[in-house]
C-alpha cells in the first residue's frame, strides 16, 4: 500500500503516485509559500519580527501548502487514524538544529541506503529535517522510529509521529537533500507490529532497499519549468488530485478516471450540482437525489449508460444497486441539458459560481462580451478574486493601465506596422454609491512595488529640500538628487508632471484618481481642460513640453509616457468631456467603463482575496516588469486587423462615422490590453485566449465609447448630419436597400436629410469595396456574392 497526498490539511487524501510528488514539489505555490517562511524566519533574525509573530505565521503560511501522509493511505479520503491503511513507511522529524544540510550530511551522509531512508528533506520553516524512511520488518512506527533515534544518537526526537494520520507539509525540491524515488514508491505489505518478535530494543534485520539502489542528490533537481511543466499545487497538480486523473476511484466519485464534459471533469460538475440540490443525500433521500441527478447527467453523457454509470457517484451503493437507478434515469425520454445542469456548465466554463450566471448573462447581453474568468492569466485572474461578475469588466480595465504602465519598457509592432508602447487610460464610471471602491481596492493590490520604490524616493526629495531650505545665504545648494517618482497624484501641476517626466529615465507615469470631479475643479496649471493635450500625446508615446523665462518653472521637452486610471460619475465625465475633449479625440484614446446600475438592487456581495492572490498579482507585477525590448505579436497583430476591418465593413454598411471613428483606436487598446495578456501567460506563442481577449476588449471599449460619447460626437458632424441609427447586424441601412435602389432610396431610409455630397461619398465608399455597380446614371445595383463568384 502507497502513501497519501491532499491539497491541504483539510482536503480529502487520495494515493500519492510520483506524478503527483514531482508535481507539488516542483509547484509554483510550494516554492512561494516555503519562500515567505524563510523570509519571515531572516526578519526574526535582524529583530524585526518576534519569534512568536514568526510562529503564528509560519503555522498559517503551512496551511497553504499540500500534505503527504507517509504512515498510512486512506482509501476513504478522510485523515483518521480508524480508517488507515499502514503504507510501511515512517517519517523522523528532527527538530530546531541551525544546519539542517549540514545535520544530514554529517549524521547521515552514506548512510542513508543501510537506514532505509527513501526521502530526506529541510522543513518548511529551515530549522528542522524530515526523513521518510522504510518500517524494518516487525517493527511498530513507535519501535521503528526509536530505533532510528539510537542510529543518529538523538535522544530528543520527537515521539508524537507515531500518529497514523501524521502528516508532513510538502517543500520545494531544491530543499530534498536526499530521494530515492523507485524505493519510495514501492509497493509494500503493511507491516503490523508483533511484539514478540522485538526483544530488549534491538533492531531485527533490516529488509529496506540496499544501498546500491540509492541516489544521494548532492545538488537540487532542477525543477520542472513552471509554465510548461506539470505545473503549481493550484494549477495541473490541484486538478489531478481533485479530479482523480490518476488515482483510483474515490468511494464517492465515478470511477471513469478523467472524463470530463467540454474538458470539465465529471467530478466538478457534480460538486456544484449538489452546491444546487441542497447538499448531498443524507438518510433516506439517496435513491431519490442520485436519480435526479442520473437523469440530469445522462444528457452530458451522450446519453451513453455506461458513461452515466462510469461517472455516477457510489455513496456507498453495490454495483447492483447502482445500475438500477441508472437503468431507471434511462428509461426517460432524453430531453436536452437542462436549464438548471447548463448554468453549472457554462458558470464553470467561465471559471464563476454558478450563483453568478445569470448576471454574467446580463452583462454579455448588455456590453457584448463575456469575462472568461478561467482563461485569464495570473494577475488579472487574481484581480477578480472576491468580485462581482457584474463589475469584473469595470476592474479590468481598471487594473490594466496599471499593468501596462509596470510593462513600460515594451514595445510592439501594431497591425499597421507602427511601433507602439503600451499607453492605457481607464475611466470608471458609475453614479454614487456603485460600489466603484471595488476598483480601487484591485488598483491598490496592484500598485505596492510603486508605492514601497516612490516612498523612499520621496524621503530623498524631501531630504534634498530641507537641506536647500536651510543652507547660508553664501553657501553652494545641494545637488537636485532628480529621483524616480511614479505615482503621481492626477492634480500634478503641469511643471511638476514636466519635472517627473524629466526624471523618469524613460519609465512611464502612472495616476490614480478616486472622484473625476476633484480633477475637473482644480484650478490652473493642475485642471483637466490644460493637461488633456497632455494624454493625448501620452496615449502614443508623443511629445510635449513647456518653455518658461523663469528658474521657478520647469522647462524642457520629454516624450510622454504617463497612464492613469480614474473614477467618477457620470456627471462628472459629462463635464470633463465636452465638445473640445471629444472632437480632439482624447475621448476615443480612454477606455470607459460602466459600473452596473444598482438602483433598487440588492446589496451585492463581495468576497477577499488571500494572502496568496495578493502575492500572485506581486509576482504578475514582477514578471511585467522584467520584460524589455521588442515584443513581436505576428497572431495578435493578425487578429485585431481582422477585428478592425469587420468593424469597417459594419460602420460602412450602417452609415455610422461615429462606429467608424471609434473602431480605429479602440481596437489599438484591445490589442495593448492583448500584448499584456500574453506577457502575463508566459506560454510561447499567443494564444487563443490571448486573441479572443484582445478582441473582447476592442469590442467593450467600442461599445462603450459609442455609448459614452457617441451622441455628442454625432452632433459634431454637422456637414453629413450623420446622426445614425443603431441597426443590429442584419438591419444594416446597406441591408434595408432594394436590390436595385437610387440615391433618393439611400437618402429616404435615414431619419435626417442628408446633403448630396454625402450621399454621393457613401455611395463611392461602397462602388470601391465591390458592394455595388453603376447599372446606369441613376441606378445602382447590389452585387450579391453568387454574383461575385460568378465574376
Amino acid at each position: 500500500m502507497s502513501f497519501g497526498i491532499a491539497l491541504s490539511v483539510r482536503s480529502r487524501v487520495r494515493e500519492c503516485t510520483p506524478a503527483l510528488f514531482n508535481q507539488v514539489i516542483d509547484g509554483e505555490q510550494t516554492a512561494r509559500v516555503c519562500a515567505e517562511i524563510e523570509d519571515a524566519l531572516e526578519k526574526v533574525k535582524r529583530g524585526e519580527m518576534s519569534r512568536e509573530d514568526f510562529e503564528t505565521f509560519k503555522a498559517d503560511q503551512k496551511k497553504r501548502l499540500a500534505i503527504f501522509t507517509p504512515h498510512a493511505m486512506f482509501p476513504k479520503g478522510r485523515r483518521v487514524n480508524e480508517d488507515a491503511v499502514p503504507s510501511g513507511l515512517s517519517m523522523y522529524d528532527v527538530d530546531h538544529i541551525p544546519d539542517p544540510r549540514g545535520y544530514f550530511q554529517t549524521m547521515i551522509g552514506d548512510r542513508a541506503g543501510e537506514l532505509g531512508i527513501v526521502l530526506g528533506h529541510v522543513t518548511p520553516s529551515t530549522e528542522g529535517l524530515r526523513l521518510f524512511f522504510v518500517v524494518p520488518e516487525g517493527m511498530s512506527l513507535e519501535e521503528a522510529q526509536g530505533w532510528m533515534s539510537r542510529q543518529l544518537g538523538d535522544a530528543d526526537y520527537d515521539g508524537c509521529v507515531k500518529d497514523l494520520a501524521r502528516c508532513s507539509f510538502a517543500v520545494p525540491r531544491e530543499y530534498i537533500l536526499y530521494l530515492d524515488e523507485e524505493e519510495l514508491f514501492k509497493e509494500r505489505k503493511s507491516l503490523s507490529p508483533d511484539p514478540n518478535t522485538v526483544a530488549d530494543g534491538n533492531p531485527l534485520p533490516f529488509v529496506g532497499p540496499q544501498p546500491h539502489s540509492v541516489a544521494v542528490l548532492k545538488t537540487p533537481v532542477a525543477p520542472v519549468g513552471r509554465e510548461e511543466g506539470l505545473g503549481a499545487i493550484n494549477g495541473e497538480a490541484s486538478k489531478a488530485l481533485t479530479n482523480g486523473e490518476t488515482a483510483k476511484a474515490s468511494p464517492t466519485v465515478g470511477g471513469l478516471e478523467g472524463a470530463s464534459f467540454r474538458g470539465i471533469p465529471y467530478a466538478d460538475i457534480i460538486r456544484e450540482w449538489w452546491l444546487h440540490a441542497g447538499g448531498e443525500p443524507q438518510e433516506g433521500e439517496r435513491n431519490v437525489k442520485l436519480h435526479k441527478l442520473a437523469v440530469n447527467l445522462r444528457a452530458i453523457c451522450d446519453n451513453k449508460r455506461e458513461v452515466l454509470l462510469a461517472v455516477m457517484p457510489r455513496f456507498g451503493l453495490s454495483e447492483a444497486e447502482l445500475k438500477s437507478i441508472v437503468d431507471s434515469a434511462c428509461k426517460e425520454e432524453p430531453k436536452g441539458i437542462s436549464k438548471g445542469m447548463q448554468s453549472i456548465i457554462d458558470a464553470l466554463e467561465m471559471g464563476i459560481s454558478s450563483d453568478e450566471i445569470e448576471d454574467a448573462e446580463a452583462v454579455a447581453e448588455e456590453t457584448g462580451v463575456k469575462v472568461n474568468v478561467k482563461a485569464l492569466p495570473i494577475g488579472l485572474r487574481e484581480s477578480l478574486v472576491g468580485v462581482p461578475v457584474s463589475m469584473h469588466l469595470p476592474t479590468l480595465c481598471g487594473v490594466l493601465p496599471l499593468a501596462a504602465a509596470y510593462a513600460d519598457q515594451v514595445e510592439v509592432e501594431y497591425c499597421d506596422g507602427n511601433h507602439h508602447r503600451l499607453g492605457l487610460m481607464a475611466i470608471i464610471r458609475g453614479e454614487q454609491a456603485s460600489n466603484k471602491s471595488v476598483v480601487k481596492n484591485a488598483v491598490d493590490v496592484w500598485k505596492r512595488q510603486f508605492d514601497e520604490e516612490d516612498a523612499l524616493a520621496r524621503k530623498r526629495e524631501e531630504e534634498w529640500k530641507e537641506l536647500k531650505k536651510r543652507r547660508k545665504a553664501n553657501e553652494k545648494a545641494p545637488e537636485d538628487p532628480k529621483v524616480l517618482i511614479r505615482m503621481v497624484p492626477v492634480t500634478v501641476s503641469c511643471s511638476t508632471l514636466l519635472k517627473r517626466l524629466k526624471n523618469a529615465q524613460g519609465h512611464c507615469l502612472y495616476s490614480f484618481g478616486e472622484e473625476l470631479d476633484t480633477l475637473r475643479k482644480t484650478n490652473g496649471a493642475g485642471s483637466w481642460s490644460s493637461k488633456y493635450d497632455i494624454y493625448r500625446v501620452g496615449f502614443d508615446n508623443g511629445e510635449w513640453g513647456q518653455d518658461y523665462n523663469s528658474d521657478q518653472a520647469e522647462s524642457g521637452v520629454v516624450r510622454v509616457a504617463y497612464n492613469w486610471t480614474m473614477l467618477g460619475t457620470d456627471g462628472a465625465m459629462r463635464k470633463c468631456f465636452k465638445s473640445d475633449n471629444i472632437e480632439n479625440g482624447l475621448s476615443s484614446r480612454v477606455l470607459v467603463s460602466e459600473m452596473p446600475d444598482s438602483s433598487f438592487a440588492r446589496m451585492p456581495k463581495f468576497g477577499r482575496r488571500t494572502a496568496e492572490d495578493e502575492a500572485r498579482i506581486q509576482e504578475a507585477v514582477t514578471k511585467l516588469r522584467s520584460f524589455s525590448g521588442f515584443i513581436d505579436t505576428p497572431r495578435l497583430r493578425k487578429a485585431i486587423g481582422t477585428w478592425v476591418e469587420e468593424k469597417r465593413v459594419e460602420a460602412a454598411k450602417d452609415i455610422d462615422r461615429v462606429k467608424d471613428t471609434s473602431r480605429k483606436r479602440a481596437a489599438v487598446i484591445g490589442f495593448r490590453c492583448g500584448v499584456i495578456f500574453h506577457l502575463l501567460s508566459g506560454k510561447e506563442g499567443e494564444t487563443k485566449a490571448c486573441l479572443d481577449f484582445a478582441r473582447m476588449m476592442a469590442e467593450y471599449t467600442l461599445t462603450e465609447q459609442i455609448k459614452a460619447f457617441g451622441e455628442a460626437l454625432r452632433n459634431q458632424y454637422v456637414e453629413a448630419s450623420m446622426e445614425c441609427q443603431r441597426y443590429g447586424v442584419n438591419h444594416s441601412v446597406f441591408d434595408q436597400l432594394p436590390p436595385l435602389f437610387t440615391m433618393e432610396d439611400l437618402s429616404a431610409l435615414k431619419r435626417e436629410h442628408l446633403p448630396r455630397n454625402s450621399i454621393i461619398k457613401i455611395i463611392s465608399r461602397w462602388n470601391r469595396d465591390g458592394w455595388i455597380e453603376k447599372t446606369d446614371s441613376k441606378h445602382w445595383k447590389k452585387i450579391l456574392k453568387s454574383d461575385k463568384m460568378t465574376k
